[in-house]
């Protein structure tokens, strides 16, 4: 990235009120405690409303119904979303057992949402079942604990690597880094576990008594599957193994997705190579790269806050020579690595020790069981016996994973029977949206409900042209805040209003290019009539095995992005 505008190191002026908040919260406690016991409302008040996002939960109303309890007179019908802490996305069969029964029982929908970081959420949680839900989670060794609002969030990490020898050591990495990153406050523990206060000074060595600036996203990544999207992140450290064993990594930094609508001072930017660090010091540089962005994150304008603006304002070699001081260390040059793809191998893959991995397909993550589908009571069936362990992906896909040769019969016929192993097209394999209406309060227009729709027409365009079997990657999101990563894809629909999108094109298949947009503000039908005119010229045009995206950027009909932060809108 660009060294051409180095700014100052701190942003001066007037805090945004998040950091008020966060100063006066009592390390995140607030009144959260005192809010659970009154019933007057569904919602909690004031700043607990952004205090419950610092312990996994996000207040929500369905908006489906908002117009009609307004004419009422009654509020909003408040729940929350809460998500699980789960690094590298590893979680047992007891464990997804108790989650299915919470969603049973004690959900408004009943469904499990698997999302594209590596976890899962539940919506629907009334205000007096949110302390069920996270005793239930404590219960089987789980919990909420920072995945949402200015800390480091749930760790990712490659879920079916192509060298699954590695997968073990680099998952270890996830789940230590998960770990040494987390909020220190016991406020967690007091208010969800009933653990008495202790005694002593809270402190937050690594993340401050205010916290982190904006978000923070760190990811493991190991080649050459890029299937958590690593330009989306933060903090990537890439796996280098010799001899089959895990050496060190390399690590990137500031990459990031969201973006405001028509706001030239946000951008989608890739992450920047620092270089190599051998094991030993993986720890160090991870905080140190927390403790500075802490130091030098934009606390003024949050729109402006993430790591990724901190690198573009002062620079990507002042902030590497900062972490390598922090840590005291010295960065070698970056080792090869390569990307080749970042889908999920779905079906069987064998692993090690003559055990198998089934990768489940499931649209949208979106477990529930449908009239033809009854994929949450498939699931749950198949935990009931088998003797490994669940693997959710970030693409929001679900691997049965250590399966014994001697089970594999059992595991399919159940698998099948539940309509879990239904045929898909690459297409549908390769898209992806997140959750949008009627629960995100932020969705500009429809996303999880708009995909399976538009996917079979966008497979039906491909037909048309001969081009069957090959797949476009798309990503829909209801707003430009990146939760579906349409700014990594080759074909990005970014929600603008109501059925109206801004169509994106130019990224590649294997993740490392941001698309550009192509049209905007358009409907679903003038974004299927130039996906048509595209692929008709793609299906005619193409070199050997070129991706859509690159056929774009090659022919001329999209410029690459290539300094996000100076050209991304031009």
């Amino acid at each position: 990235m660009s060294e051409k505008h180095p700014g100052p190191l701190v942003v001066e002026g007037k805090l945004a009120d998040a950091e008020r908040m966060k100063r006066d919260s009592n390390y995140l406690r607030g009144t959260i405690k005192e809010d659970l016991k009154e019933g007057i409302t569904g919602g909690f008040h004031g700043d607990n409303f952004l205090l419950i996002r610092f312990h996994g939960m996000y207040q929500q109303d369905d908006r489906d119904i908002r117009a009609e309890r307004a004419e009422q007179k009654l509020e909003p019908r408040h729940t929350m979303m809460l998500r699980c802490r789960l690094p590298g996305g590893i979680i047992s069969p007891q464990q997804w057992m108790a989650i299915d029964k919470f969603a049973e029982d004690k959900t408004l929908y009943g469904s499990i949402r698997i999302t594209n970081r590596q976890t899962f959420q539940f919506h629907g949680i009334v205000k007096n079942n949110v302390k069920p839900a996270h005793e239930m989670l404590h219960e089987v060794g789980l919990d909420a604990l920072a995945t949402a609002n200015d800390v480091n969030r749930n760790v990712l990490c490659t879920s079916n690597p192509v060298e699954s020898e590695l997968h073990q050591e680099a998952y270890e990495w996830a789940k230590k880094l998960s770990e040494h990153l987390l909020p220190r406050t016991r406020a967690y523990a007091e208010i969800w576990w009933d653990q008495e206060k202790v005694a002593t000074t809270d402190e937050e060595p690594i993340l401050g008594q205010t916290y982190l600036p904006r978000k923070f996203k760190t990811t493991v990544v190991i080649p050459p599957q890029n299937d958590v999207d690593l330009h989306a992140n933060d903090m990537n450290f890439i796996a280098i193994a010799e001899n089959g064993k895990l050496i060190g990594f390399n690590l990137l930094v500031g990459g990031g997705l969201s973006i405001e609508h028509g706001n030239k001072n946000t951008y989608a930017r890739t992450a920047s190579e620092f270089g190599y660090i051998p094991l030993e010091h993986t720890l160090a540089v991870a905080e140190a790269v927390v403790t500075t962005q802490r130091d030098w994150g934009n606390r003024t304008d949050r729109k402006n806050a993430k790591t990724k603006y901190t690198l573009e304002r002062v620079g990507v070699e002042v902030f590497k020579a900062e972490v390598e001081r922090r840590a005291g260390i010295k960065f070698e040059p970056t080792r090869d690595y390569e990307f080749t793809g970042r889908g999920d191998r779905i079906g069987w893959v064998k692993g090690i020790d003559d055990k198998w991995h089934l990768t489940l397909f499931i649209e949208n993550g979106r477990i529930l069981d449908y009239p033809d589908k009854p994929l949450k009571t498939g699931l749950l069936e198949i935990a009931r016996i088998h003797q490994g362990d669940f693997r959710l992906t970030a693409n929001q896909n679900l691997i049965v994973a250590g399966v014994p040769k001697s089970e594999k019969a059992k595991i399919e016929k159940l698998a099948k029977a539940h309509g879990l192993m239904d045929a898909v097209t690459p297409q549908r394999e390769n898209s992806m949206a997140c959750v949008a209406f009627p629960t995100c309060p932020l969705a500009m227009a429809e996303a999880e409900r708009f995909l399976p729709q538009f996917v079979t027409k966008v497979e039906q365009v491909l037909v048309k042209h001969n081009m069957p079997d090959e797949h476009i990657v798309t990503r829909v999101t209801g707003c430009p805040n990146g939760c579906g990563r349409a700014m990594l894809a080759e074909i990005g629909l970014v929600g603008k209003a109501p059925g109206r999108y801004n169509l994106h094109i130019g990224g590649n298949r294997i993740g490392t290019r941001i698309p550009r947009m192509y049209r905007e503000n358009i409907t679903e039908p003038e974004i299927l009539a130039s996906i048509d005119e595209l692929v008709g010229r793609w299906a005619v045009e193409r070199e050997a095995k070129e991706g859509f995206g690159d056929f774009t950027i090659r022919t001329g009909i999209i410029r690459p992005v290539l300094d996000p932060a100076r050209d991304l809108w031009d």
